[in-house]
């Protein structure tokens, strides 16, 4: 079992940032592919970014170029730095865990309870 607990959101205005983070716990061996999923309000949940154990990384083409991933394995922390915020990109976001590659699909086994982010025009 891993546990995934996020931190980090807020209510920004347009054009700010904020840095997500995600600690994770437990039999973290099992955590070895993660990501950042985001869910609008009456939207389906997608996926934001991802992070390989080679520290390859994979984005969503609305977060090109603003959002950075990250991970510390040493502090078993995930972070997804966010600048350039838009106001669409308000939504509850979710750190997520696998032992195995999911990319950016929504499968992954371990999910955190999601932190919130508003972005105000």
């Amino acid at each position: 079992q891993v546990q995934l607990v996020e931190s980090g959101g807020g209510s920004v205005q347009s054009g700010g940032s904020l840095r997500l983070s995600c600690a994770a716990s437990g039999n973290t061996y099992s955590a070895s592919y993660m990501a950042w999923f985001r869910q609008p309000p009456g939207k389906e949940r997608e996926g934001v970014a991802f992070i390989g154990t080679f520290e390859d990384t994979t984005y969503a083409n609305s977060v090109k170029g603003r959002f950075t991933i990250s991970r510390d394995n040493a502090k078993n922390q995930l972070y997804l730095k966010m600048n350039s915020l838009k106001p669409e990109d308000t939504a509850m976001y979710y750190c997520a865990a696998d032992r195995l590659n999911w990319g950016l699909l929504p499968r992954y086994t371990y999910w955190g309870q999601g932190t919130q982010v508003t972005v105000s025009s």
